[in-house]
């Protein structure tokens, strides 16, 4: 009761200061959430709302059933997931943030997931894109397209190590489910086929309703998610201005100086608990260190995700009984694995493809790396917002064609 007591007078604290320091501050509120809604309307909602989409569809036509079947033998002895979670972790990659969590949820809610093996592939499916560690990250923000190529290893290869780990997690309390031995003697392709055809038979959906339906539950979770990113994106910056972000990060500094890192790199390390976006920028810019430390710390941020991405997949498992708890664990052991991948492979991968060593050539990977990235960062910039706005139309008339039929 106590307990309980002390919590509601802790987020009613909370609450009452950040609505204080928005009304005293209302110019710093205004530029962090023009900042927050640039960002998710130039490039999160169109590189992402594809994604969603073709997802929704995929498992809607039963794809993603037959993907599982086929993936089983792979998925199940490496990370004790159905093959289905093969799909999710895919998309999860190529997406980025927080697809793996909205894919989980729906395959849990069409029941293809149990509890446990829910928590276990949330909890490593969610990670950054390659456009975002590439294009934002490494040339937008360090102007190195070379050191994209550690952090998306060291941020893949943390992926596959918080997988290995979550294996172990609820093992004592799965229920586990042996095939008849007829069964195995089935024909794998034949097997795949049928349970692809049976999830279709069974959503008995027109194409033009699947279809809708895709759009809608797409552009409602991405919405959500920009609400997320500007309230995450106020809140730093009020937290910045507050100077709670450097009475934090004072405590932090004593960390990082353990581990040998300059201690500039805790206001831009307890940023980028918050907001990975602001946290990578900040990390750049700090000249008093070396780019390895540099690199440290923004793998420790990619892969931890920061509390906006984390409140993101709260709010989608809170629609499922998915536990929220095994993902904010497993984000503390992603991004200690990244960093410690990223020492381990800085010199065998980032020497080997910088143009920083023996002679004063670039190399064309460099040049044709960072020019592609570029090159779709202005894509997304020039063309996004109008994608945004012609979904958002799209999205206004399925909506309202639906409650006018509902009201008829």
């Amino acid at each position: 009761m106590l307990k309980s007591k002390f919590k509601t007078l802790v987020l009613s604290a909370g609450v009452t200061m950040f609505a204080a320091a928005l009304i005293i501050m209302p110019g710093e509120s205004l530029e962090a959430s023009i900042r927050g809604l640039d960002m998710w309307w130039e490039i999160v909602f169109p590189s992402l709302l594809p994604f969603f989409i073709v997802s929704e569809m995929l498992i809607g036509f039963g794809v993603v059933r037959f993907i599982g079947v086929l993936l089983e033998p792979l998925m199940r002895p490496l990370f004790r997931v159905p093959g289905a979670g093969g799909f999710v972790w895919a998309m999860g990659m190529a997406s980025g943030f927080p697809a793996g969590a909205k894919l989980t949820a729906r395959l849990r809610q069409e029941k293809q997931l149990t509890k446990i093996e829910a928590e276990r592939l949330v909890s490593f499916t969610n990670s950054s894109n390659p456009l975002f560690i590439f294009g934002a990250v490494s040339v937008g923000f360090f102007q190195n397209a070379t050191l994209g190529i550690v952090l998306a290893c060291a941020h893949y290869i943390g992926n596959i190590c918080v997988g290995l780990a979550m294996r172990f997690y609820g093992r004592n309390d799965e229920v586990v489910h042996r095939r008849h031995p007829k069964e195995k003697k089935r024909f794998f392709i034949a097997e795949a086929f049928s349970a692809l055809h049976q999830t279709r038979i069974k959503d008995n959906r027109p194409i033009g309703k699947l279809l809708g339906d895709a759009v809608t539950s797409s552009i409602q979770t991405l919405l959500m998610i920009g609400g997320f990113i500007i309230l995450f994106s106020v809140m730093n910056k009020m937290l910045y201005h507050l100077h709670i972000t450097t009475f934090i990060a004072e405590g932090f500094s004593s960390i990082l100086t353990l581990f040998q890192l300059t201690e500039q790199l805790s206001i831009p390390f307890i940023s980028g608990l918050f907001e990975i976006t602001l946290g990578s920028k900040l990390t750049s810019g700090v000249t008093e260190a070396t780019l390895l430390h540099q690199a440290i710390i923004t793998s420790f941020i990619l892969g931890f995700s920061g509390f906006s991405v984390q409140a993101q997949v709260a709010s989608i498992l809170a629609q499922t009984d998915i536990r929220f708890k095994p993902f904010f664990y497993a984000r503390f052991l992603h991004g200690a694995a990244s960093s410690i991948v990223t020492i381990i492979i800085w010199k065998p991968v980032y020497e080997r493809f910088s143009d920083e060593q023996l002679s004063n050539a670039i190399p064309v990977f460099s040049h044709d790396s960072a020019y592609i990235w570029a090159e779709i960062i202005y894509w997304l910039k020039t063309f996004g917002p109008l994608m945004t706005i012609l979904s958002l139309l799209v999205y206004i008339l399925i909506y309202s064609k639906r409650m006018k039929n509902k009201s008829l």
